[in-house]
């Protein structure tokens, strides 16, 4: 059995660590005793700690189940920068000869990054059953209930799959779960005897805002306002990919800041390049849409601004914890109109398919063989998993409801004159006294606020150089 000791010279050794973050050390001891846990840490706490300490430690493989792609190559490269080699992420990326040779040398491998669609595939089930599994990590653990019965329903599958490869633990993390998510992450896992390890949520040096605005151009102009005069580099996030590349071109054009837009549509090269530029101190603003987000860990972005609403709090929450990592004081600011709210409205009641088009779907599924849009993807995959027609159905009647109630309280927190960060507290969960301040939540995008938060610029931001736009660079590489 390794002792604390141990586990902490390893720490010290390994990844030049001088004590552990809250929440860290339980996790680590459990699961290096064979024992299931449930860690619940905040965004930038170190998650990914919690199962590469152990990982290197344990015998047999440590298989982690990843949402997204840039998530799983973030991790890896953070691996190999711990000179661990042993280490491949299994994914959409590798051409057919490359995953092949990779199933035939799954020995070779101490650390494996997939996505739960290529867990559920035949020949890496089967090869996988052969492996001794020392660790099974559910990453992002919150899109077991979240994202499971919108847009992935292999989530659903991980706790059969996980019986059937026998590993001496599972870990679920995640830094986003209410006490009711929580549940359903133990109950879909079938976790058994787990450490539920939850650490406070609240991130003080994130200072919280809503702002109410008329219209759109008084919106744009708030924000203007707003980027000039606050540090960055900062994210904008839109739930519209053309709202990206209009704002991106137009803040380019009036605040004259380094921009670009980021969003799903844009291929993988496209999407690292602007990573790299981002990371590189290269860009002042990325216009985003959710797809950045998870797996990206920089640790000195100052401010989060919502152009759009996200439909829950768990979205906000994990957009917001992209600000501040670095401890140092930042900002998250969302900017709403009634247009906006009535917007959301709609788009959750159109959000997933309802009995008539699921009863169609199941009748004659070929007739949408070439229907490429999300709510048709999300009835192929639960017929090709044989799931009931009446089960489906029951599942997103379910689900529509929860969303509803999940932007109901969205809404709620946008508008409430009390303290916004008790409220989002209270709403995850955590017994945590929160003293307001006027350095704590609301917010009016002037001078004030930001002096006193040690974030104001006097003058804009200008750039005096030509820009290169990063699709030209990305032209000219490849």
């Amino acid at each position: 059995m390794i002792t604390t000791r141990q586990i902490k010279q390893f720490l010290q050794r390994r990844f030049h660590f001088d004590k552990f973050k809250p929440g860290q050390l339980p996790i680590i001891q459990a699961v290096l005793q064979h024992r299931d846990a449930l860690g619940v840490l905040p965004t930038g706490t170190g998650k990914s700690l919690c199962y590469q300490l152990p990982g290197m430690l344990m015998n047999g493989l440590t298989l982690i189940v990843s949402p997204l792609l840039s998530l799983m190559n973030d991790q890896v490269q953070q691996l190999q920068m711990l000179h661990e080699k042993r280490v491949v992420a299994l994914n959409s990326l590798l051409s057919f000869a490359e995953k092949q040779t990779v199933l035939r040398h799954l020995e070779h491998y101490r650390f494996i990054f997939l996505a739960p669609e290529t867990l559920t595939q035949a020949d890496v089930l089967q090869r996988l059953k052969k492996c001794h599994i020392g660790l099974f990590v559910i990453d992002e653990a919150h899109c077991i209930s979240q994202w499971g019965p919108d847009f992935r329903p292999d989530y659903l599958t991980l706790g059969t799959i996980k019986k059937q490869l026998h590993p001496d633990a599972t870990l679920a993390l995640t830094a986003t779960a209410t006490p009711v998510v929580q549940k359903d992450i133990l109950q879909q896992l079938q976790l058994q005897h787990p450490l539920c390890q939850v650490t406070t949520v609240d991130r003080p040096n994130i200072y919280l805002a809503t702002v109410h605005v008329p219209n759109e151009v008084t919106k744009q102009q708030q924000i203007l306002k707003t980027v000039e005069h606050c540090q960055g580099p900062g994210i904008i996030y839109f739930s519209s990919r053309q709202k990206t590349e209009e704002m991106a071109d137009w803040l380019q054009q009036n605040a004259h800041l380094r921009t670009a837009y980021y969003h799903g549509e844009l291929n993988s090269n496209e999407r690292f390049l602007v990573q790299e530029q981002f990371r590189n101190g290269e860009i002042d603003v990325i216009c985003a849409t959710s797809a950045f987000g998870m797996g990206i860990n920089q640790p000195n972005i100052r401010f989060v601004i919502h152009y759009h609403m996200p439909n829950d709090l768990e979205s906000y929450w994990q957009e917001i914890g992209r600000a501040g990592r670095d401890g140092k004081q930042s900002i998250a600011v969302l900017f709403y109109s009634d247009s906006d709210l009535q917007l959301q409205r709609l788009l959750i009641n159109n959000d997933l398919p309802n009995k008539a088009v699921i009863e169609l779907f199941y009748k004659n599924p070929q007739w949408f063989s070439k229907v490429n849009t999300p709510e048709f993807e999300l009835l192929t995959r639960y017929y090709q998993q044989h799931i009931p027609m009446q089960q489906v159905i029951k599942l997103l009647q379910t689900r529509s409801y929860e969303k509803q109630d999940s932007l109901q309280k969205m809404i709620t927190f946008v508008t409430t004159d009390s303290c916004k960060r008790a409220f989002l507290l209270n709403y995850f969960g955590a017994q945590q006294h929160i003293v307001h301040t006027d350095e704590c939540c609301d917010f009016t995008p002037d001078p004030h606020i930001l002096q006193k938060l040690g974030l104001y610029i006097t003058k804009p931001k200008i750039t005096t150089v030509e820009l290169t736009p990063w699709s030209t660079i990305l032209k000219q590489l490849f």
